[in-house]
């Protein structure tokens, strides 16, 4: 059987369709991380998969995290030797197989007086994590002296400083990543929608038997069947559990993470750093092409689930904490640039605060069949995936007596990544560049192209230069080609799909979107054939976004 593999959104109401014509094996509410890894999982076992996401693909938290592949190490402090051992092994994999959004970046751990770790707690700590992990011997810890961590980053406040660790951690695009792994569940046959809602369950005995879910684009309801249905919905997981009758012991315990975003030039961190806060937890500064991103907070949430805000409370705290650290910055509000918050679903502990609930991942099975999968971290996604498909294929097996392929996602590269291994990435962007050098578009540029797209930055490329042709100018070139991209292969819906997830502008390059929207926004309604009042309020929808990223309450 002949699958076509793009995820165009043109072909929208031909995968919704799919979903409704026939039953299928396993139904996944959630088109996060978690979902996204249980179709791909699910489709390459032989399984017929169905996803459904009432908002975008990767639009909660799968969106908003600190967008790093890491090993843990607060959990090696928690003694989880056993989550740290698992999510350094899956961050190789991961780096394996989408070299092009899993990037090794060098991270500093100062050590200060009266810090989180002293000298001989980090140096021991930092080694058992690179022996647990797996990590290969260039990227094993180094320690610093004072002086060797001022040299590596002079911004450092050093009156309490004492030295350092030298680690490395994996920077992603938390979003990227999902739709990469949507893409390649895809191929499988997996058939993935967006902005299509579960308004309830279907039963029959007894057993769950389906959903009911209307199609948001259209207001269509639809009607579709599963032999089994894995609520994997994040944030929104107990609010399926109520729906089911299934709430009861273990719950939720939502969470907020916040991060700011600043120029490169404001904060110019040499690499990424780890530091300490006076209340004892810890924040990363990431620096990220032309941007440095700092957070998270970690603070109770029990507000609006689709758009938690960034409050001046939370911005007065991280400004606060990267000032102490490095107090030549004086970073104010008026620096932002852009900001996001983002929802933990843990499960909760009596008694435990934010900083302290565990990540591990929790399945819970309801008399009616629902399998719930909640808690966990991006970086072990795909380990999350295998073991609720090892529960889905026992089940059928047991039922039906058919037999599946054992997991073998940790060998599947994911769309984009089919590189002979990270080192070819800069010559086939040296080579990516040389086609748009005559029309004035950047190596750089092509980069951070490479960056989220991968392999097929390719097509991006062809598409750009055949803009140009028509005269279109260089840099609008290159964004309609991207958004064309998007469209065609990434089922882009809206202005928000493109400008926040997908091409991730909205965040770390907000300053050039102001020029460009109302383009992007006319190219969409002619491809979408969208009515002038549909434009319109795709343009208004946009804009209270993109004020919301930097006005704080």
């Amino acid at each position: 059987m002949h699958i076509d593999s793009t995820l165009s959104a043109l072909q929208r109401t031909t995968f919704l369709n799919q979903l409704t014509t026939d039953r299928l094996d396993l139904l996944i509410i959630g088109g996060g991380v978690t979902g996204a890894g249980i179709a791909l999982d699910a489709a390459s076992r032989g399984l017929t998969v169905g996803l459904i996401e009432k908002q975008d693909f990767a639009a909660g938290t799968s969106s908003r995290s600190t967008k790093l592949v890491h090993g843990g190490l607060r959990y090696l402090k928690q003694g989880d030797v056993k989550l740290v051992r698992e999510v350094g092994r899956e961050r190789t994999i991961l780096y394996r197989n989408a070299p092009h959004i899993v990037v090794p970046e060098k991270m500093i751990l100062p050590i200060v007086e009266k810090g989180t770790y002293g000298k001989m707690a980090t140096s021991i700590g930092l080694y058992v994590y690179d022996l647990l992990a797996g990590v290969k011997r260039k990227e094993r810890r180094t320690m610093l002296s004072k002086k060797q961590t001022t040299v590596a980053e002079p911004l450092l406040r050093t009156d309490i400083l004492i030295g350092s660790g030298m680690y490395y951690e994996y920077r992603t695009d938390d979003a990227r990543l999902t739709i990469e792994v949507i893409k390649t569940a895809r191929t499988f046959g997996a058939s993935c929608v967006n902005y299509t809602e579960a308004t309830d369950f279907i039963y029959e005995n007894g057993k769950v038997i389906g959903v009911k879910g209307r199609d948001l684009i259209t207001g269509k309801e639809l009607v579709i069947l599963a032999k089994k249905i894995v609520n994997a919905a994040g944030p929104w997981v107990d609010g399926l559990r109520e729906k089911d009758q299934s709430l009861f012991g273990k719950r939720l315990h939502l969470t907020k993470g916040v991060h700011l975003v600043v120029p490169h030039a404001r904060l110019p961190l040499k690499q990424a750093v780890y530091f300490d806060v006076a209340d004892k937890r810890m924040i990363f500064a990431i620096p990220r092409n032309k941007s440095t991103y700092i957070g998270t907070t970690d603070t109770d949430y029990q507000g609006e689930l689709e758009s938690p805000r960034v409050t001046q409370q939370d911005v007065a705290y991280l400004l606060r904490a990267t000032n102490a650290m490095f107090p030549s910055v004086k970073l104010t509000e008026q620096d932002i640039t852009s900001s996001w918050a983002g929802l933990r679903p843990l499960i909760h502990e009596d008694g435990k605060s934010p900083s302290e609930l565990s990540r591990k991942d929790e399945v819970f099975h309801s008399a009616s069949g629902l399998i719930t999968i909640a808690g966990g971290k991006l970086t072990g996604f795909r380990k999350m995936a295998e073991r609720v498909v090892d529960i889905v294929t026992k089940e059928l097996i047991k039922e039906e007596g058919r037999a599946f392929k054992p997991c073998h996602t940790h060998q599947i590269v994911l769309a984009g990544g089919s590189f002979p291994s990270a080192a070819a990435i800069p010559d086939f962007i040296r080579v990516q560049a040389k086609r748009v050098r005559y029309f004035g578009i950047s190596e750089a540029s092509i980069a951070e192209l490479v960056g989220k797209y991968g392999k097929n930055t390719d097509k991006i490329v062809k598409l750009a230069i055949d803009l140009q042709k028509l005269r279109h100018p260089a840099e609008d070139a290159m964004v309609l080609a991207e958004l064309q991209y998007g469209i065609h292969e990434e089922m882009v819906m809206t202005l928000r799909d493109f400008l926040i997830r997908r091409s991730g502008k909205l965040f770390f390059d907000r300053e050039s979107i102001g020029r460009v929207y109302l383009k992007i926004a006319d190219e969409m309604a002619r491809t979408l054939k969208w009515s002038a009042i549909e434009k319109e309020r795709e343009i208004k929808v946009f804009e209270e976004e993109y004020q919301q990223v930097k006005s704080f309450h």
